[in-house]
């Protein structure tokens, strides 16, 4: 993502490029909420933003919160200011949860901001992040071993968690099944006299659980797939995000990828690894900021 302020040489005094083309005269006629909202939060005006992503939104990969994630980052170093990986996390989850009322947890907002391989726990309103500590060697063992494939379906996942959390069904046990499962993967990671495998089949205890927390995380295509990939040789594997589509993580050894690939051979895969950076400014050239004046020659143009 790229920011800076606008030249004022225009008859538009914003002009933003994401996967749409906007160019505004007015906070309010953005059409993008969380650019109009993250611009409203940090009192930005007149400003060029343009966003490219490599990967699709709404594919349970966390798109949205690190746009949201970056974006912040950019804006208060616009304005020469740095802010902690804690506070860009609020700002986003206060942005996405609260001002646009989107459902959904705030995982993806501390993931963005802090990078690498961590354990977040969330407890009355506030969260904690601790890093996995694993040897190098094991955490490449984990980064071979794990596949990443997308399905092509695209979807809205505050419409899953809405559906997920709508219907007056206890899901308590499941939910707590799940949340002790977190020591239980935490464990196997850090343990180097553990098989890496205990984390595979970890996964797929998992899926299971989640597939029983609402009607739209998965359906009869996406439960073909996963039996086809546990057929080839995958110790299990989960849709991630919220679910319904998007991208399948599996975790599956070396001798047995190949088949693997093969059995999957409809879905892309991708190419991944853990990235151990969280949000950061890569290039800073400070810019001072003037509010146009001759508002009624833009006017005129």
């Amino acid at each position: 993502m790229n920011v800076r302020h606008m030249p004022p040489f225009h008859p538009y005094i914003s002009e933003l490029v994401y996967n749409r083309f906007e160019r505004v005269n007015n906070i309010e006629d953005i059409e993008h909420p969380l650019i109009r909202e993250c611009m409203r939060l940090h009192d930005i005006h007149e400003i060029r933003l343009t966003y490219e992503g490599d990967l699709p939104a709404r594919t349970g990969l966390g798109t949205s919160s690190t746009f949201a994630v970056g974006m912040l980052n950019a804006f208060c170093a616009l304005k020469g200011r740095r802010i902690s990986y804690r506070q860009l996390a609020q700002e986003a989850i206060h942005v996405e949860r609260d001002v646009l009322q989107e459902h959904g947890g705030w995982q993806d907002q501390v993931a963005a901001a802090y990078g690498g391989l961590n354990r977040i726990d969330f407890k009355d309103g506030d969260f904690t992040v601790r890093p996995i500590v694993i040897s190098p060697e094991r955490k490449y063992e984990l980064d071979e071993n794990l596949l990443l494939f997308y399905t092509g379906i695209q979807r809205l996942s505050s419409e899953i968690q809405a559906d997920t959390f709508a219907k007056p069904v206890d899901k308590t046990q499941q939910l707590l099944d799940m949340l002790q499962l977190v020591d239980e993967a935490e464990k196997i990671l850090c343990d180097e006299n553990t098989s890496l495998s205990e984390f595979g089949k970890l996964l797929d205890t998992t899926w299971k659980l989640k597939r029983g927390t609402g009607a739209k995380v998965s359906n009869g295509n996406i439960d073909e797939l996963y039996d086809i990939a546990i057929k080839a040789g995958a110790l299990g594997g989960k849709l991630l995000g919220a679910g319904g589509g998007g991208f399948f993580l599996f975790y599956c050894e070396k001798e047995k990828q190949s088949a693997l690939v093969n059995a999957m051979n409809k879905l892309m895969i991708v190419p991944f690894k853990f990235e151990t950076g969280g949000a950061q400014v890569l290039y800073y050239a400070p810019q001072v900021y003037s509010p146009r004046k001759d508002v009624s020659l833009r006017d005129s143009i």
